[in-house]
C-alpha cells in the first residue's frame, strides 16, 4: 500500500501510520478493515478519493476493483480524467456520504476507471510541477489588471488539460480578460473558483497559535460559522487579536466547548437580573463558571460604587427575596473560600548545587592581573574614596612622598603599569606638579 500522501513521513515514507493508513491530511482511519460483512452482504461500491490539499470526492467502484487506502486511481472528470488517491472505502464511505448529505445512491456518481499506470502518474506529476509557475503568473496578471482579488492556489487536473484557480474576494470581480491571459500562458483551460477565508486557510495550511497544524487542514471538515456569542458564553474578552485565527475570522475552536458552557450556564440566574439590597442595587458584571461565582457592581446614592462576588446559591436566594419585596442586607466583602493549607515539615533551605554560578554577588568579583579573584569590600572602597586621591586611610600611597600642602610629590623615575618611564613636566622633571603663584615681576 502506498503512503505518498503521508504528512508525517518525509519522502513518501510511512512515518505516522507505519503503512496502516490514517495519517494523511484529513484522513479517516478505516477501523472496519479486515472485518467480514455479516450474512454475505456485498461491499459498498463507493470510495472516497482525495486530490490536492483537502479536496475530496465520492466515486463509484463500478469495476469491483480491489482498492485500499493509499492506492492511486484514475477517475472520470468532466473533460478527460483525473488522478487521485483513495482515502476511504467500504461502509465508512456510506456513513460519510450520509453525514455530508450526498445520499447513498452511487449510480449518479462518476466512476473509478482503473488503478493509475506509471505513465499516468508521470503525467500527473508533470502537471503538478507547473502549478507554482502558473500561480505566480496569475497573481502578476491580476495585479496588473487592478483586480481586487487574492489568488491563493492553483490545481491542475491529472491529465494536464485543465487548471482550477482558487481565489478570495470581497465583491464580485470581472476576471474574463485575466482568464484569457492566464489560459494563453499556461496553454490549458482555466476555471476560476471563489472560496472563503476559512477554505483558503484549509488549502494552504499553517501553524496555529497552539503550536500545532491548523485544524481545518488536518482533521476538521465541517467549517461552521463562529459568532461573537460563542466568546460571550465562555466569558472571553472580545479582543480581535486573541480571537481571530490565521484566516482573519473567529477561531473554529471557540465552538469546541460551547455546548458545555451553554449547558452549564442554564442553571445560573439571568445576567440581566439586578440584586436589590440595603447596600444598593447590584448590576451583573461577569460570571466565573468554574468557581460558580457571580460578580456584581453595587451603587447607592451618596456612596462610592463597590464590587462584590457571591456564590450562585446566594444570588438565587437574594433574587427570591426580591420577588417577595424584601431587600436583604448582604456582606459586600464576602470573599472566596480560603485555599487548603497543607501542614507538614517545612522545606529545607536552598542548597547551592551549581557551585555559585547563580550567585548574584558573582558580578562584584574582580579578576586581578595575576589571575586571582578578589572580592571588593564596599566599605573599604568607600573609605578610600573619602580619603582623597592617592591616599589610603588618610596616608600617602605606597611609593609616594608627601609634598608641602599635604599633596604627594610626583616621582620623576616612577614608571607606569606598562613599565615605561613617565614623562615629566615641560618645565623640568624636578619641578613640582602643582607650583603655587610666584612673586610678581617688576
Amino acid at each position: 500500500m502506498s503512503c505518498a500522501g503521508c504528512t508525517n513521513g518525509g519522502g513518501g515514507g510511512t512515518g505516522g501510520c507505519k503503512g496502516k493508513g490514517g495519517c494523511g491530511k484529513l484522513e479517516v482511519h478505516d477501523w472496519l478493515t479486515g472485518i467480514p460483512l455479516p450474512g454475505g452482504q456485498a461491499r459498498f461500491d463507493g470510495v472516497e478519493v482525495r486530490f490536492k490539499s483537502n479536496r475530496k470526492g465520492f466515486y463509484r467502484n463500478a469495476n469491483a476493483l480491489s482498492l485500499m487506502a493509499g492506492d492511486v486511481v484514475t477517475v472520470e472528470a468532466p473533460n478527460g480524467y483525473d488522478v487521485g488517491m483513495v482515502s476511504l472505502g467500504g461502509e465508512l464511505v456510506r456513513a460519510q456520504m450520509q453525514r455530508k448529505g450526498a445520499g447513498t445512491d452511487t449510480y449518479e456518481l462518476r466512476k473509478v476507471l482503473h488503478k493509475s499506470t506509471q505513465a499516468e502518474i508521470d503525467k500527473w506529476h508533470a502537471a503538478r510541477g507547473k502549478e507554482d509557475g502558473t500561480l505566480f503568473e496569475a497573481r502578476r496578471i491580476c495585479r496588473e489588471a487592478g483586480l481586487d482579488m487574492k489568488v491563493s492556489d492553483v490545481e491542475f487536473q491529472g491529465d494536464g488539460s485543465r487548471a482550477t484557480i482558487y481565489y478570495t474576494a470581497e465583491q464580485r470581480v470581472d476576471f474574463r480578460e485575466a482568464v484569457r491571459r492566464i489560459s494563453a500562458h499556461a496553454k490549458v483551460r482555466v476555471d476560476m473558483k471563489q472560496i472563503g477565508a476559512r477554505q483558503e486557510a484549509a488549502r494552504l495550511g499553517g501553524i496555529g497559535p497552539s503550536g500545532r497544524e491548523l485544524c481545518c487542514s488536518t482533521w476538521l471538515t465541517d467549517l461552521r460559522s463562529v459568532t461573537t456569542s460563542a466568546a460571550r458564553y465562555q466569558q472571553l474578552a472580545l479582543n480581535p487579536q486573541k480571537l481571530t485565527g490565521l484566516c482573519g475570522k473567529l477561531k473554529c475552536c471557540l465552538n469546541y466547548e460551547l455546548d458545555m458552557y451553554i449547558e452549564a450556564i442554564k442553571g445560573y440566574p439571568s445576567p440581566n437580573a439586578k440584586l436589590k439590597t440595603r447596600q444598593g442595587t447590584g448590576t451583573h458584571m461577569k460570571t466565573d463558571i468554574f468557581k460558580g461565582r457571580m460578580w456584581y457592581l453595587f451603587k447607592k446614592p451618596g456612596d462610592a460604587p463597590a464590587m462584590a462576588s457571591f456564590p450562585v446559591d446566594v444570588v438565587k436566594e437574594i433574587l427570591a427575596q426580591n420577588k417577595q419585596g424584601v431587600e436583604p442586607e448582604v456582606d459586600l466583602h464576602m470573599e472566596e473560600e480560603p485555599a487548603a493549607v497543607v501542614v507538614g515539615e517545612t522545606s529545607s533551605d536552598y542548597e547551592n548545587v551549581i557551585d555559585g554560578t547563580d550567585d548574584l554577588s558573582r558580578f562584584d568579583k574582580v579578576i586581578r592581573p595575576g589571575g586571582k579573584r578578589r572580592k571588593r569590600d564596599p566599605r573599604k572602597r568607600k573609605a578610600a574614596d573619602n580619603a582623597g586621591p592617592g591616599k589610603r586611610n588618610g596616608s600617602p600611597a605606597h611609593g609616594e612622598a608627601a609634598a608641602p600642602g599635604g599633596q604627594p610629590a610626583r616621582d620623576p623615575h616612577r614608571r607606569d603599569h606598562r613599565g615605561r618611564k613617565r614623562r615629566g613636566n615641560r618645565s623640568g622633571d624636578n619641578a613640582p606638579s602643582n607650583p603655587g603663584p610666584g612673586p610678581s615681576q617688576p
